[in-house]
């Protein structure tokens, strides 16, 4: 391994830089020695005088070790001051800290940095707006996935030159957002919002969004994502106002929007339709009691009930069943299968509501399933989507019996006035006071619950506002098929098809003050009187003028005679979100954004909105413009805890990233539980164990650009990430190793080192360059090629192995180590190749790790001299390296050279721990190998075989050495060490037979368990990993076995 520690790089040189001599560094060992020496005195004697004095000395507090942060007064928006050295350690604050306002100030993340838009960019252009979170939340590790992935593909198209946008925004989030502002008012005030009044409550929330809202954009910028922020726009802005106003009157007077009384989702807590989206199916293995808003008690689910209805004119009864019981005030029929001859002899007869006294007709439908129960249904048609359909289908009445609030109505006797949950005790009781009731039995069940207000979500019929999809669907599908539009990856086609096959029309209509209130205006004429809404009285306009006008003109009226009255609904969330690709750039006025970056590129979100989010958007750009918003659309994976447990914060495993990047203590993220009114103690309760257990010493400080590094390594297409957030440490590791292989590299390069002005003068030099020197360039060239194919298949993994190896192993490992002896060296005409070949290196590897680690390879990419006086500003505009331009590099030759030489240092690492020799002590190889290819390989890696086994000398020879044991290489090169002299070789004999009978007594105790007659029963995971075990047991035995017999061999030479 590379030891580039900070005092080990002052030791090696001198203070300007130069590589201290040997006899330097003898000099200063001995020195070393004396002062330790003398240290050790001193220590014996305070000891001493502590035990004389008959007192015991208190234990020393260990200092916390202190986090190296930037101190140095840098006004936002001006550079970081890199004249100062860096320091000795890796500090993650001291690296991320100005960066980002100096890159947002010199406009580096905007499409115009450097470029005149009017003019044609021969590389092309990316464009891609930002899935716009929530304005009411802060990011998770779902937003830090998404902007990790999408940074990392934005900066590799700007570093491609390409004119490069990514548009930032936030979404209005209607439900969340109004669920807040309420629980804020009613914490602080004890008032509604109906207190308030919907013009004061709306003004609240605009208060609330500008003092709170800005949350999310400061975390999107710690996450280094290279936004264009003069571009952001927030759903609710006057420009999507317009768009949205425009999208839904084109929609509704071409017919695509219509209003239609139909079932939907209803929250009785928010008095809402919501969106399927917003409904979470929570299941039932039986009877369960529930928690539900606005009741004090749990209430009972899981059960059916079974109760009878008498048959009119008749002593029959049929018997039905419920889950609801309470439903059955709003029973218009009872249904049975046209086929079931149970009930053919009550064809045309009816049954009688026990409580209202109306007759129910016994109608027959194919839906109902013979098999289940006794065969016969009840039928609630508003308050059921089955049996609305058979409702539908048989023209029955479909009386609402719940209020908006989910109280019982008028015309229901002495359940009027009820809650519904307390209704539905109260119908079971009078049911069992009328002789009706049959029984009760637990019913494993789904219930839907909302996901803003935790209430039982209830089917109720409403007038709602519709969008037309299946015309819509059907074009999305043809776009599909025809690759017009390309869906990343390929398994998401069959969700895409899925959806769009099985499409129903949108409910657009949510009855919330917060949002864009529906341009839609209810036209009433004087003089004529409508019992009921009729559709085709309703007008859509810009603005009430508008709408005025155009209702004048359909009715053939003065506009005196016309008054109007504005739907007091606001659109779905959805529908300002889907206009969100074109409503960024100003549409429908005619800008030069909207010219220019029209339609996007990509759209890259996770797979869990396919449907919601981006079959919208296509709906919307193909209806209205006639094309897609974007050509391709890449779904990454969902994040899941270490345990493949969804994010839930009732597990405790919702993380916030912003508490990875600075690190928190167990405590601290108890608190965080604390203080989230929405759970109910025993989830905080739940979710602290969880904490305790995942991170019992809290979540280490990790840095930015560890987590993006880590979140993007995960990212298997099509694969769910299980993320465990402490390994994202070790991601955190590997940014310190970059760090001080950078420090040491600098130092080796020396302060005046100019490099060659381009890889032109390096590729000219390349026959004079060592083995070495030439595999460091054919694996740079091999890792340019890697991460730029990565990017071009969206196979982040590809990208992050090839540069991780290219760091930790080619770079630290390997080349750096490889180098000292030559740094050493007189040779400077070696020394300047050599150092030009390592500036290569750090410059390629910064800038190919650029878009995954913005902030470290911008502060190690600022201390490296420029080639020449015209290098951009930033790494962030630097041009990504081409594999055309490191093609030349690519050498299969020296590559399987190294190759061979690493397989040699392989081997002769390991007999070092075959014979017990410790890594550190240096030892004699010689070098047998009849192949003359090979062996003159071998002689030119001597130097670095000998470097990097830690040998004293390493030959190549044709004799074998006496005192040597032998270790194969290949079938005709065998490395000897010489043991002799070094080691006692009895004492190693024994520590051997020792090893020996540990791993044998192992071995037979897990042969033991995996004899056992019930271990199939083990889980097969288990299974694998004992016999990975075995077989490593039995490798052990067999090589610890080899080594006694070699070294009794030597016994007797």
């Amino acid at each position: 391994m590379t030891n580039v520690s900070n005092n080990s790089q002052q030791e090696a040189t001198t203070g300007d830089g130069k590589p201290k001599t040997a006899k330097q560094l003898e000099k200063e060992a001995k020195k070393a020695a004396k002062l330790a020496k003398f240290e050790e005195k001193q220590a014996k004697a305070s000891e001493k005088k502590q035990s004389d004095g008959g007192t015991q000395k208190k234990p020393k507090k260990v200092p916390e070790k202190k986090v190296i942060t930037y101190e140095i007064v840098t006004p936002p928006g001006e550079k970081k001051d890199v004249s100062v050295d860096l320091p000795s350690q890796y500090s993650p604050k001291y690296v991320e800290a100005a960066w980002y306002d100096w890159w947002k100030k010199e406009g580096f993340f905007t499409p115009e940095y450097g470029r005149d838009l009017k003019k044609e960019n021969n590389k092309g252009k990316f464009i891609m707006v930002i899935p716009p979170p929530n304005v009411t939340g802060s990011l998770h590790l779902g937003h830090a996935l998404t902007n990790s992935v999408e940074d990392a593909i934005t900066r590799w198209h700007r570093m491609k030159g390409r004119t490069t946008l990514w548009v930032p925004g936030c979404d209005h989030a209607g439900i969340a957002t109004q669920v807040a502002v309420e629980k804020k008012i009613k914490l602080q005030e004890n008032i509604t919002r109906h207190d308030l009044g919907r013009e004061e409550f709306i003004k609240r929330v605009w208060q609330w969004k500008n003092e709170k809202g800005d949350r999310i954009y400061h975390q999107l910028e710690k996450m280094g994502s290279s936004l264009d922020w003069n571009r952001v726009t927030f759903t609710m802005d006057e420009g999507p106002r317009k768009a949205v106003k425009e999208s839904f009157i084109t929609m509704h007077e071409d017919g695509t929007i219509y209003r239609s009384n139909r079932l939907v989702n209803w929250s009785c807590s928010l008095r809402s339709a919501i969106s399927d989206i917003e409904v979470e199916k929570k299941e039932l293995g039986g009877r369960t009691e529930l928690p539900v808003p606005g009741y004090t008690d749990k209430v009972e689910f899981g059960v059916l009930i079974s109760f009878a209805y008498l048959v009119g004119n008749s002593n029959e009864r049929v018997i039905v069943a419920t889950t609801r019981i309470e439903t059955m005030l709003g029973d218009t029929a009872v249904a049975v299968h046209p086929k079931d001859e149970r009930y053919k002899h009550l064809a045309g007869k009816t049954v009688i509501h026990p409580f209202t006294g109306h007759k129910l007709p016994l109608v027959q439908d194919e839906f109902v399933d013979m098999e289940f129960g006794t065969g016969a249904v009840k039928i609630t048609p508003a308050h059921d989507p089955n049996d609305y359909e058979v409702g539908k289908r048989h023209k029955l009445p479909s009386p609402t019996i719940f209020s908006d609030d989910g109280y019982i109505l008028e015309g229901f006797g002495p359940f009027t006035g009820m809650k519904r949950f307390e209704a539905r005790k109260a119908v079971l009781a009078a049911l069992k006071d009328k002789g009706l009731y049959i029984e009760t039995k637990d019913n494993p069940m789904v219930i839907p619950v909302c996901s803003r207000s935790k209430d039982i979500i209830e089917p109720m019929i409403k007038p709602q506002w519709y969008v037309k999809c299946s015309e819509m669907a059907r074009k999305a599908i043809e776009a599909v098929e025809s690759g017009e539009l390309e869906i990343i990856p390929e398994m998401h086609k069959k969700t895409w098809y899925h959806w769009m096959n099985e499409i129903r029309d949108w409910c657009i209509s949510r009855q919330l003050w917060w949002g864009h209130q529906i341009p839609a205006y209810y036209v009433t004429i004087d003089g004529q009187k409508t019992l009921q809404e009729k559709d085709e009285y309703w007008v859509s306009g810009h603005t009430e003028e508008e709408a005025l006008q155009k209702a004048a003109t359909k009715f053939g009226v003065p506009v005196e005679k016309i008054s109007l009255k504005q739907d007091s609904d606001v659109l779905d969330t959805w529908f300002s979100s889907a206009l969100f690709p074109f409503s960024v750039f100003g549409w429908p006025n005619k800008t030069q954004d909207m010219e220019i970056f029209f339609p996007n590129t990509l759209l890259e979100t996770g797979h869990d909105i396919l449907f919601f989010w981006v079959a919208r958007m296509v709906f919307f750009s193909q209806k209205l413009f006639g094309k897609l918003p974007f050509k391709q659309v890449y779904l990454h994976a969902m994040v899941r805890d270490a345990h493949g447990r969804k994010m839930s914060k009732s597990l405790g495993n919702v993380i916030d990233p912003m508490d990875v990047i600075y690190g928190i203590t167990l405590e601290e993220l108890h608190k965080q539980l604390d203080s989230n009114t929405n759970l109910d103690p025993r989830e905080i309760k739940r979710a602290k164990e969880g904490q305790k257990q995942d991170y019992p010493q809290g979540i280490p400080e990790c840095g930015t650009d560890a987590l993006r590094f880590a979140l993007c390594a995960y990212t298997a297409q099509g694969r769910d990430i299980n993320l465990d957030v402490l390994r994202v440490n070790g991601y955190r590791n590997f940014c310190n190793k970059l760090w001080n292989a950078t420090k040491f590299a600098l130092l080796n390069l020396g302060k005046d080192f100019t490099p060659y002005a381009s890889l032109t003068e390096l590729q000219e030099k390349k026959s004079n360059l060592t083995l070495m020197d030439r595999w460091m360039l054919s694996q740079l060239a091999y890792a340019v090629r890697e991460c730029n194919t990565a990017f071009e298949k969206f196979n982040f993994p590809q990208a992050t192995t090839a540069l991780y190896n290219l760091w930790w192993y080619q770079i630290c490992d390997v080349y750096l180590e490889c180098l000292k002896p030559v740094m050493y060296s007189d040779d400077e005409e070696a020394k300047e190749r050599s150092r030009n070949v390592l500036y290569t290196a750090l410059d390629v590897a910064l800038t190919l790790i650029s878009p995954f680690m913005p902030f470290l390879s911008e502060e190690l990419f600022q201390r490296l001299p420029p080639r020449t006086t015209t290098r951009p500003l930033s790494i962030c505009v630097v041009p990504y390296p081409e594999p055309e331009q490191f093609d030349v590099f690519l050498d299969e030759e020296v590559d399987e050279k190294v190759k061979f030489g690493q397989k040699v240092i392989s081997e002769v690492r390991s007999a070092k721990a075959k014979y017990d020799i410790p890594n550190k002590t240096k030892v004699e190889v010689t070098l047998q190998c009849e192949d003359a290819n090979n062996r003159a390989t071998l002689e030119a890696l001597c130097q670095d075989i000998a470097t990097l086994t830690i040998a004293q000398e390493v030959k190549v020879a044709t004799s074998k050495p006496k005192g040597a044991v032998p270790t194969p290489v290949t079938a005709d090169t065998i490395a000897w060490m010489k043991l002799q002299g070094l080691v006692n070789l009895s004492n190693s004999q024994e520590k051997i037979k020792k090893r020996i009978t540990d791993a044998e007594e192992r071995l037979k105790a897990l042969t033991t368990e995996m004899s056992k007659p019930d271990y199939e029963k083990v889980p097969e995971e288990v299974r694998t990993k004992n016999e990975k075990k075995k077989q490593d047991l039995n490798a052990e035995l067999e090589q610890s076995q080899d080594a006694i017999k070699k070294l009794e061999a030597m016994e007797t030479e």
